[in-house]
């Protein structure tokens, strides 16, 4: 609750730094990330250890996006219900939001190359609409974050922009709710059934492309 005042600074320190990175982008640099050596560190492989790893890491990174929906709705349950009601709603938000994520993951998985390909051919047209997307998202993030606290300090909370991106957020969320954790199930296990094809049909076509190889670099035998 103490820390929950804050957050409108945050987000407007954020918006900008994300406005900063836009325009950087859109200017024709470069954003470089740091390469850091780790001492000891596990890589990222099939583990299980390694991948509960690599999803905390994804959820810190995403905190940014995901703060205010937890407090507003886990963190809240925990403070005006019981310990097990709170327990049992983190629960179905993990197993929410891991089910709509993993989705949205293995769809991206299943269309891995065509993706690559269509990023190669786009060439520098890439930089140009991340540093635009940059920018329209830091703005949106950075005003967000000066509305609240406007409302914090006693001005009215109608606001035209934020009504806007609420409505669009609404029709998301009532999607979502549409489709339904059933339908989320079945489209992720449809996913992964087609990985899984894919994945074996590769193999025996690489096999047959191997046997094909050995076959023609055999030396022929000579008639007798």
């Amino acid at each position: 609750g103490s820390a929950q005042r804050y957050l409108p600074w945050f987000s407007l320190v954020v918006g900008l730094a994300i406005v900063g990175a836009g325009l950087w982008l859109l200017a024709g640099r470069s954003i470089a990330v740091p390469r850091v050596r780790s001492r000891g560190g596990a890589p990222l492989t099939r583990s299980t250890r390694s991948m509960f790893g690599f999803g905390v890491s994804y959820a810190l990174a995403s905190l940014t996006c995901t703060i205010a929906p937890f407090l507003a709705v886990v963190v809240s349950a925990f403070r005006a219900d019981s310990l097990l009601a709170g327990s049992a709603l983190f629960l179905l938000y993990a197993a929410g939001m891991g089910l709509v994520v993993g989705t949205a993951a293995m769809a991206v998985a299943l269309a891995e190359q065509s993706l690559v390909r269509g990023a190669r051919r786009l060439g520098r047209a890439v930089p140009t609409a991340g540093g635009v997307l940059l920018l329209l998202v830091g703005v949106y993030v950075a005003y967000y974050g000066w509305w609240e606290i406007r409302v914090l300090r006693g001005a009215p909370a109608d606001d035209p922009v934020v009504e806007a991106a609420a409505a669009v957020q609404q029709w998301l969320a009532s999607t979502a709710a549409a489709v339904g954790a059933a339908g989320f199930a079945v489209v992720f296990g449809g996913t992964l059934l087609a990985l899984g094809a894919l994945r074996v049909t590769r193999r025996l076509l690489d096999r047959g492309r191997s046997e094909d190889s050995v076959t023609m670099k055999a030396p022929a035998r000579r008639q007798p």
